[in-house]
């Protein structure tokens, strides 16, 4: 489905952009857009945030496996 991988992508951006902060203190969101509190940056953390809680969801569906034999 397309918000899945529309969410894993925003979800992926997420990780990287806390590992950054978390390894080198630097925030590539905040850098790119100009600064936390600027509004695509707050667009940006709202739209991983959201991803997020979508992934969730990934976790409890059944996934469909066909059977091709």
């Amino acid at each position: 489905m397309l918000i899945d991988k529309i969410a894993l992508v925003l979800a992926i951006i997420g990780a990287l952009n806390w590992g950054s902060i978390g390894l080198f203190g630097f925030d590539v969101v905040a850098f790119i857009c100009g600064g936390q509190m600027a509004i695509i940056s707050r667009i940006i953390y709202t739209l991983v945030g959201l991803a997020g809680l979508w992934c969730v969801s990934l976790l409890f569906r059944e996934s469909a496996v066909s059977d091709t034999n």
